[in-house]
């Protein structure tokens, strides 16, 4: 689509405010669920010429210094959207009526998903103007330059009035380029290359200021048609919500603050996303302050406004993308805040000081509800994943212990679509690793009521809902290092650090050996998937699944060994330094262990000779490879297998590894060193003694 933003400009400056309002609206409706993509019909327009050449065989070559071929850089469209976000950040900062800044703000956040039509937006008038219609400051941003309306728009005019001068130029000798696919073939790598480049310094394009008259040149951007991919469908498409037109129908009845103030609002997300100029001058401007302040007010509002998920994504972005946001909004409370916006999210009533009401009658959250719980918790998750192994302070504990409660409740609730439970427990696992171990005993209060899941008189359904989550990970099989591994590192430290979660935790993974003639691997228990994750390929997945299993062996080595086999347990017991068989002295933090004691079964006791350590089952019985050889043939068999092993050591296709006083794997010749070096030392105290009792 070819914009009239010749007619915009017309409208603006004639004062037309319905004839701006109609195009917008147009705009709006033909790239509502679209963005732009330049690159995939630069490839398809090297893959056609690329064809072509291959067909033809022609090899002409031509002179490529024209203005023609300067223009054929060129994207006419990006130079339209380019001038048209330019024309309506100046406009939005006139007097501009309710309806027609909101479609105007509609635009700008169609436009702000190209990052080559940044440039306009990551000013500071642009980001300071967006901020205040946001409602995030009441700064009224000057304009960067200092032009009047009338020579500004007719400066946008003849810079798209050369455009048009140039492209029909260059769709002139267009006809002429046909028959020379060899310099066609040429321009498409170099064009490709030019592609990769401008993809990988995408961010720093991002950062160059649009300053001077705002006129375009002819070499600030590639040419390509305008091209437009249709917006994979979201969560709120999935939820069937309101599509942009009924969403427009329906902020006729809002307020049109509200209406207003989300618009900018989604502006700044996709500017601050796409930007990593934009995110820079976010922090130096001090908008968090207006945004931290926006976000107080609206914890109160029930309900909440509909900008509030909006303020709670931009938070979460800025928190991600600047370290320096996640310590200052930390600093001012924002562990606090968004508790007490989490806390009127689920609307729980309070039982106790670290409880809460878990009623079975309370209906599932809200899809509204649902999305911005899941904001806030990816926002603490940011200002507090640094504190997982610190000491807080009483205070800071008390705020943790809170938020821990609140938790709970967001994995015992559901939501109304399962997609959406799945996820806020996925996040929820997530932020309950981040914050300090000694908190987390508030996942155990609660009574012990009928039908609960209990251990040793504790109530476990919190416990219980955990495992469940962690099955459904193992089954999911995608994305297993992201999905997993948060799950299991949280139930270890569970373990480590309480008594009653392991004993629980154990009897619905490790239950009593009964079945010795499969290996600790095979089957679909949850023992056995763990237990091959044991030797997975990623090193993570590999040691979180082993530690879980360890520490429910209370960090037994024998009895890890007898669950799991030596062949699965040797990657752990190696880098921990547990070969030889002591007891792990490296954890981080002093399980709570009872006596080392282990019940074994009937069925265990009748085959313990018989089990195989290294595979861990019963194996059957094999025969003797030397049955028959007399002691000559044993030993010749010996010196032969000896000689075999010398050999591959001195090629170095083998190296002989022993287990040294410390339980590491170690070359065996620094084995035979460190022996002799103690047999010297030993020899030497050894005559020192004697020497001394003879002179006695």
């Amino acid at each position: 689509m070819d914009m009239d933003l010749e007619g915009i400009i017309q409208c603006i400056k004639q004062g037309d405010e319905n004839g701006v309002q109609t195009q917008l609206q147009e705009f709006n409706k033909a790239f509502a669920q679209c963005f732009f993509f330049d690159a995939e019909e630069r490839d398809r327009r090297k893959q056609r010429k690329l064809e072509e050449f291959k067909k033809n065989k022609v090899r002409d070559y031509t002179d490529s210094d024209s203005d023609c071929d300067d223009y054929d850089q060129e994207d006419r469209g990006l130079i339209l959207r380019q001038n048209l976000a330019v024309v309506l950040l100046r406009f939005i900062r006139t007097e501009v009526k309710c309806r027609l800044l909101r479609v105007s703000l509609r635009t700008l956040r169609i436009l702000s998903r190209d990052k080559k039509v940044l440039g306009p937006f990551v000013t500071d008038s642009a980001l300071l103007t967006l901020a205040r219609l946001a409602g995030l400051t009441t700064c009224d941003a000057s304009d960067e330059v200092s032009v009047p309306d009338s020579d500004f728009y007719d400066n946008i005019i003849a810079s798209l009035a050369e455009a048009k001068v140039l492209q029909s130029h260059a769709e002139e000798d267009e006809g002429d380029m046909e028959t020379k696919d060899q310099n066609e073939e040429c321009y498409a790598f170099d064009e490709d290359a030019n592609s990769d480049i401008s993809n990988a310094n995408s961010a720093d394009l991002d950062s160059i200021s649009w300053q001077g008259s705002h006129r375009t040149s002819i070499n600030e951007t590639h040419r390509g048609s305008i091209h437009q991919k249709v917006l994979e469908r979201g969560r709120r498409d999935r939820r069937e919500s309101k599509m942009e037109v009924e969403e427009e129908e329906e902020e006729e009845g809002n307020s049109g603050d509200e209406a207003q103030r989300k618009e900018a609002m989604k502006v700044l997300c996709n500017v601050v996303y796409n930007s990593i100029w934009a995110q820079e001058r976010f922090s130096a401007l001090r908008l968090t302050c207006g945004l931290i302040e926006r976000l107080s007010s609206s914890v109160s509002c029930s309900p909440p406004s509909s900008v509030q998920f909006y303020e709670l994504r931009l938070m979460f972005l800025i928190t991600a993308l600047r370290p320096e946001l996640r310590t200052q909004l930390q600093q001012e409370g924002g562990v606090s805040l968004l508790n007490a916006a989490l806390e009127n999210c689920l609307e729980v009533q309070w039982k106790d000081q670290y409880e809460c009401e878990l009623s079975p009658a309370v209906p599932p959250i809200s899809l509204e509800a649902s999305q911005r719980i899941t904001e806030i918790l990816k926002i603490l998750f940011n200002i507090t994943c640094s504190s997982h192994r610190q000491e807080p302070s009483e205070d800071d504990a008390a705020l943790y212990r809170h938020l821990v409660a609140l938790l709970r409740v967001c994995l015992m609730r559901k939501c109304m679509l399962p997609k959406d439970t799945e996820d806020l427990q996925g996040h929820t696992v997530h932020l309950l690793s981040a914050l300090p171990l000694q908190c987390l005993d508030v996942l155990l209060v609660g009574p012990v009521e009928p039908g609960s899941e209990q251990c040793n008189g504790v109530n476990m359904d919190c416990v219980h809902t955990l495992l469940l989550f962690m099955e459904r990970r193992l089954d999911s099989g995608d994305k297993i290092k992201e999905r997993l591994t948060p799950v299991l590192n949280l139930l270890t430290e569970s373990c480590r650090a309480h008594r009653e979660t392991r004993h629980y935790i154990r009897k619905h993974i490790l239950p009593p050996l009964r079945d010795l003639t499969h290996r600790p691997e095979e089957g679909s228990t949850v023992k056995s998937r763990l237990i091959r994750l044991m030797t997975h390929l990623d090193t993570d997945v590999k040691y979180c699944a082993a530690d879980l299993i360890f520490v429910l062996c209370k960090e037994n080595v024998s009895r890890f060994v007898k669950y799991t086999g030596y062949g699965n347990a040797a990657g752990l017991l190696a880098t921990r330094g547990l070969l030889a068989g002591q007891r792990c002295r490296t954890s981080g933090t002093d399980g709570q262990y009872s006596s080392d004691s282990d019940s074994d079964t009937e069925e265990y006791r009748q085959v313990k000779d018989r089990i195989n350590p290294v595979t861990g089952r019963v194996e059957t019985e094999q025969p003797d490879p030397m049955e028959g050889m007399t002691e000559e043939e044993k030993e010749e068999e010996a010196k032969r297998l000896i000689m075999l092993f010398s050999k591959l050591a001195r090629g170095n296709i083998i190296q002989p590894m022993g287990v040294d006083s410390e339980g590491k794997l170690v070359p065996m010749s620094g084995l035979r060193e460190n022996s002799l070096t103690e047999q010297r030392e030993s020899g030497s105290e050894d005559d020192g003694e004697a020497e001394e009792g003879e002179k006695n």
